[in-house]
């Protein structure tokens, strides 16, 4: 077992060398592998001498353990990726993960919210907060986040070199590190404004005060990190989701950039600016949000159309 934990620490090292893997992709793979080497231990076998029949035979036992198609499927693609890795270093001579055939992902429309629910959230987030600075700082935080469509941990890491000097448009550094630039709205620019006045009286106070260092990033907090965490971000959205008469369930910062990318589309941008913009490698991902069009459009039709109330 001790082995199989170094050939999973060395190609997770390898990972966040080589391809800048963030740091919630880099814990994917460990928990993915480190089930599989248990799977393995108790059969007596390791990643030195696993064969494809012992990966088809785990890929069978997690189906029958009830896990979904989508957690099978990148189960298998860690799997893959390991000894893709142990191959290409010399650990193997042969690769015994790369004929195997997923159960591949199940492609379900993403959730989305009308730009009534999305204008009621803005509207809550404006009396949220224990005091006005928090109110402006969660202001800024849902206007960036439905402005551009960022990922929740970009948003929340953003330093606020990014911020300075009233910017159209903001760097952000996505997935594998690679950087885009994304437009910001005129509303968005005000409360990024607000909020950096009242951030940067705040850490001149503190310094004068505790001879705190100045922080880095546009959301700061105590934390390891230093900025705001994505679970803190999750609990301040179910709150404002709350104040705002919308279900909790239904609101998290992946739907918000969905409905970013949605009423984008349904405004008539390009997909291809909108692929840009969202951080995507492939326009295929971007694709499904014509898709979404489509299910509304349907769903208008039959909600509305007289020959379809007729045949009901």
């Amino acid at each position: 077992m001790a082995g199989m934990e170094r050939w999973i620490s060395a190609f997770l090292d390898a990972q966040a060398a080589e391809l800048g893997a963030a740091q919630n992709t880099l814990l994917g793979y460990g928990r993915d592998l480190k089930d599989f080497s248990g799977w393995l231990a108790r059969r007596g076998k390791s990643f030195e001498n696993a064969e494809r029949a012992d990966i088809e035979a785990y890929l069978v036992f997690c189906d029958a353990e009830g896990l979904s198609r989508a957690t099978r499927a990148r189960r298998l693609s860690s799997i893959r990726q390991l000894f893709r890795f142990a191959y290409e270093e010399g650990r193997r001579v042969d690769n015994p993960a790369i004929q195997i055939t997923g159960p591949g992902r199940a492609k379900s429309l993403p959730k989305i919210l009308t730009e009534a629910e999305v204008e009621a959230l803005l509207e809550a987030t404006r009396q949220s907060g224990r005091n006005p600075v928090e109110r402006v700082r969660n202001t800024c935080l849902m206007e960036l986040l439905y402005a551009t469509g960022m990922r929740v941990s970009e948003l929340v890491s953003l330093p606020v070199s990014a911020a300075r000097g009233d910017p159209r448009m903001l760097l952000v550094k996505g997935k594998g590190g690679k950087e885009r630039m994304v437009p910001l709205s005129t509303p968005a620019r005000e409360t990024l404004a607000a909020w950096l006045k009242l951030r940067d009286e705040a850490e001149d106070l503190a310094r004068c005060e505790a001879g705190t260092p100045p922080g880095k990033h546009l959301f700061p907090a105590r934390g390891r990190a230093g900025h705001m965490t994505r679970q803190a971000f999750h609990g301040l959205l179910k709150d404002i989701s709350l104040t705002a008469g919308i279900a909790p369930a239904r609101v998290t910062p992946h739907v918000l950039r969905h409905a970013f990318a949605t009423h984008l589309l349904a405004g008539g941008a390009d997909l291809r600016a909108i692929q840009t913009m969202l951080g995507h490698a492939d326009i295929s991902t971007t694709e499904i949000y014509t898709h979404v069009l489509d299910e509304r459009l349907k769903k208008l039709v039959l909600d509305h159309h007289p020959l379809a109330r007729n045949a009901e």
